[in-house]
């Protein structure tokens, strides 16, 4: 028994969720509804993410707001319009392909029972509404915009704070993203429960609609890292981007790929940027910010998610309510945890606009995470080598306007 648990603990996380996957699915092939009660694994792996999503959310977005040093001279603006730019572009990418491939994702109970908004008015509506909730009330009942709200307002009235308390925040931060990697290691179990469900339920046919989701994903992403992002930075710098684009992809996207953490793979950009000539100054500031609020891939995810829910509930979205989600899924995924799967425990936040309660939208954090060994690693590929391709082309941009004057 040492010997498995030893063996179990050796291998990586996607090796682990693979083969909870696996599990899953021969189970539900061969044993059906004499094992029924491997669902309770499920339910428990969903359940945790929803009792830890609203804390993670609030101290995140706080911690990282209120660390924000001022005054040093660097090319920090650039790169932070560049960051937010490429985020909310990324979410309206998804968005659009959204549109032109709807993709609908399998829910289990309680779906019937969402009431969608009945327009633009009445989601701007909720969404005042919620942003004035009682930041404790918001917490208690997972309301994500008012916990997005006062974690913004906290952490902006926090800057000025001394640096022991901005110290006990990052480490409360710190923590809490613990306490979620530790509910995360138990993903296997939970993947394993909610795949056995899913395929229970609805058939094998249920692999299919999963298998969709992730070309649609990843197929996003690649739009984005290829064709959205060349762009901008050919806009910024008035250099060919590819050379650029291909560099960071290779030396920076692929050790993300397999780490699955943009906090894990500071050392890397850094290493990168030192490679490729840029200023330390701007670096060393831009890069340990870029693995907490450039999240393209992160906003991709939480919007292809967020309207598969709402195509399944047959909510209807309109042009107004969609250019709302890419804005929230730009403002949320800026909050993601740098822990691998992090963003998906902002999908909540996007779909309350649509009045899809907690319950429900942890269901889809639940489909991420089965598809997560693909779209996680793809994400993070996206998020990590952005920020030294974002930090390098505010770089070009400040030296060609410095080479004018």
């Amino acid at each position: 028994m040492k010997s498995a648990v030893k063996f179990w603990n050796s291998l990586s996380l996607v090796k682990q969720i693979i083969i909870g996957l696996i599990i899953g699915i021969i189970l539900a092939l061969t044993l059906g509804d004499k094992v029924s009660g491997i669902v309770i694994l499920g339910n428990l792996f969903v359940n945790a993410l929803k009792g830890v999503a609203p804390v993670l959310v609030f101290f995140i977005v706080m911690g990282a707001i209120c660390q924000h040093q001022k005054g040093q001279k660097t090319n920090m603006k650039s790169v932070i319009v560049l960051y937010l730019t490429g985020t909310f572009l990324a979410g309206t990418s998804a968005v659009v392909s959204s549109f032109i491939f709807p993709m609908s994702i399998e829910l289990a109970e309680g779906a019937g029972d969402v009431t969608p908004p009945g327009g633009l008015t009445e989601v701007l509506q909720n969404l005042l509404f919620q942003i004035v909730a009682n930041p404790v009330d918001a917490l208690m009942n997972a309301n994500y915009i008012g916990i997005l709200t006062w974690a913004i307002l906290l952490g902006i009235a926090l800057r000025h704070a001394s640096d022991g308390t901005k110290k006990a925040i990052g480490d409360i931060s710190e923590a809490v993203s613990q306490l979620v990697r530790w509910v995360i290691r138990f993903a296997p179990l939970g993947v394993m429960g909610l795949v056995f469900n899913a395929i229970n339920e609805g058939g094998i046919e249920a692999l299919g609609a999963y298998g969709k989701l992730i070309i649609l994903l990843v197929g996003t992403m690649l739009f984005v890292a290829l064709i959205m992002n060349p762009i901008i930075v050919f806009i910024t710098t008035r250099q060919n981007p590819y050379p650029l684009v291909f560099t960071c992809l290779k030396d920076s996207g692929i050790t993300a790929f397999f780490t699955r953490s943009s906090a894990a793979n500071i050392p890397v950009n850094m290493s990168l940027c030192k490679k490729l000539g840029l200023d330390k100054d701007t670096y060393s500031i831009s890069i340990p910010l870029g693995s907490t609020i450039n999240m393209e891939g992160a906003s991709v995810t939480i919007s292809v998610l967020t309207l598969a829910a709402t195509n399944f509930l047959g909510i209807d979205v309109d042009f107004g309510t969609a250019l709302l989600l890419c804005i929230v899924s730009a403002i949320s995924a800026c909050g993601a945890s740098g822990v691998a799967g992090g963003s998906l425990l902002l999908i909540p936040l996007a779909c309350s606009l649509f009045g899809i309660p907690n319950d429900i939208a942890m269901q889809v954090v639940g489909v991420g995470f089965i598809i997560g060994v693909i779209q996680d690693s793809c994400e993070t590929a996206l998020n990590s080598s952005t920020d030294v391709l974002f930090t390098a082309a505010a770089d070009i941009r400040s030296k060609r306007l410095a080479g004018r004057s």
